[in-house]
């Protein structure tokens, strides 16, 4: 079976500047939508698409933040990852990611713009890739971390959640 150290060296992933894990991004559109093409919550141009792959590993964890656009989340292999999802309301759900469809695991999920989201591998696993697709391209303006109190007060039902998807 595959390591987790084999999958980082395999596709040269990289820690995650901001959220934590591992990625390296595979594709990133030549082609852009102008300034003045986009919704105004987006200061400047932006890529079509761009597309990563993401790993989390037993000691890591996808901080809550939140996007400007919509991200695609693509389950590859590894271990299940579980996924929680608040939205401005309050209202919160947590997704499985992961190959057993039977039992109700995703192999995509999809996250609206502004909608706060955080993952973390489920205990006992070893590893989980991913790969995310975002539209329009995603940069690191339009990336907003999640603050733990702030998040707490929005969505008290999932604070033990909320407490391992944030920094102190």
């Amino acid at each position: 079976m595959i390591t987790p150290e084999e999958v980082i060296k395999l596709l040269d992933l990289k820690p995650h500047p901001k959220e934590g894990g591992y990625f390296a991004e595979t594709y990133k559109c030549g082609e852009e939508i102008s300034k003045t093409a986009l919704p105004e919550r987006y200061g400047s141009q932006r890529s079509i698409s761009t597309a990563i792959y993401y790993m989390l590993t037993p000691d890591t964890c996808s901080i809550m933040h939140r996007l400007k656009s919509d991200e695609i989340f693509h389950f590859y292999l590894g271990d299940p990852v579980e996924m929680l999802q608040i939205m401005p309301d309050g209202t919160g759900s947590i997704t499985t990611l992961g190959h057993n469809i039977v039992n109700g695991m995703k192999l995509q999920v999809v996250v609206q713009k502004g909608i706060w989201q955080g993952l973390k591998l489920r205990e006992g696993g070893s590893f989980a890739l991913m790969g995310t697709t975002v539209a329009p391209g995603f940069e690191y303006v339009d990336y907003e971390t999640g603050n733990r109190e702030e998040l707490v007060k929005l969505c008290p039902q999932y604070t033990e959640m909320i407490k391992i998807l944030t920094k102190s």
